[in-house]
């Protein structure tokens, strides 16, 4: 007997609504720190800028900023100066230096970043970049990925100048979501800073933080979450070591086996 296909639909959205989708309806990459290593560059940048403000920058500088928005690095940077400084100009300037950072490339991945990004395309699971750096930034990063694995390879992205808030309010991610078609609940979101980690729970997300370790950003802190957030971290919150960790199988053991739960991390906390 031949169904319709408006019953088999009504039967497979029912069985979403009872189960949960058995893998996720997409995942939400993190740009910097977590898809690519930009990190370095950013120092660089952000030492020449304090530089020409008379002021020697740290690591313990740029671990305060990692993950955040421009605005509140230049906020911190001024403020480290003294004060005195047009943010817009002093943006301008740190713009302007990772720009012309990123044109020289080449740009390492962060590791395992590649093969998890092609591994989700293969399997059709979709994609997004999400990115607290601008357009023009994001941009730069985007042209070289797609020339060493295809245009293809992520659906969209969304930039840190492109909604009204930034990491760590959810609206990065819910932008994702909702321009993918699909729900926030059902994504999982691949982050590897406080902020980031903030931004996808606050979304409704699952989240697999990849924190950099005690050298840079440090572990992610659940007490510093918040109270609305600690629990939702309990449910929704796993960490891996690298990217090396996670392939389409165990992110449906994450999303699906596992609903609920937290996933066991594969390894400690910090870089390999």
């Amino acid at each position: 007997m031949q169904v319709d296909d408006q019953v088999w639909r009504q039967v497979l959205q029912r069985d979403v609504m009872l189960q949960g989708p058995r893998l996720p309806a997409a995942v939400l990459f993190d740009m910097d720190g977590l898809l690519v290593d930009t990190e370095p560059l950013w120092f660089m940048a952000e030492s020449t800028v304090m530089a020409r403000m008379g002021v020697q920058w740290e690591p313990a500088d740029q671990s305060a900023l990692i993950g955040g928005p421009m605005s509140r690095a230049v906020a911190y940077m001024i403020d480290r100066a003294g004060g005195g400084h047009d943010a817009l100009e002093v943006a301008r300037s740190l713009k302007s230096e990772m720009a012309s950072l990123l044109a020289e490339g080449p740009i390492d991945w962060m590791p395992g970043a590649r093969e998890l990004v092609v591994s989700l395309r293969q399997a059709g699971i979709p994609r997004a970049l999400v990115s607290a750096s601008g357009r023009d930034l994001v941009n730069h990063v985007l042209a070289m990925v797609f020339a060493e694995v295809g245009d293809d390879v992520f659906d969209l992205s969304v930039a840190g100048d492109e909604v009204e808030h930034t990491k760590p309010h959810p609206a990065p991610y819910l932008e994702a979501a909702a321009k993918l078609g699909v729900s926030a609940r059902h994504c999982v979101v691949l982050e590897d800073s406080q902020t980031g980690v903030t931004s996808g729970l606050a979304a409704g997300c699952h989240v697999v933080a990849v924190p950099h370790g005690p050298s840079d950003a440090g572990p992610i802190v659940v007490a510093e979450l918040g109270p609305e957030l600690e629990e939702a971290a309990r449910q929704r919150l796993s960490t891996v070591r690298s990217l090396h960790d996670l392939t389409v199988e165990t992110l449906a053991d994450l999303f699906g086996g596992n609903r609920g739960q937290n996933v066991e991390s594969r390894g400690s906390e910090g870089r390999p």
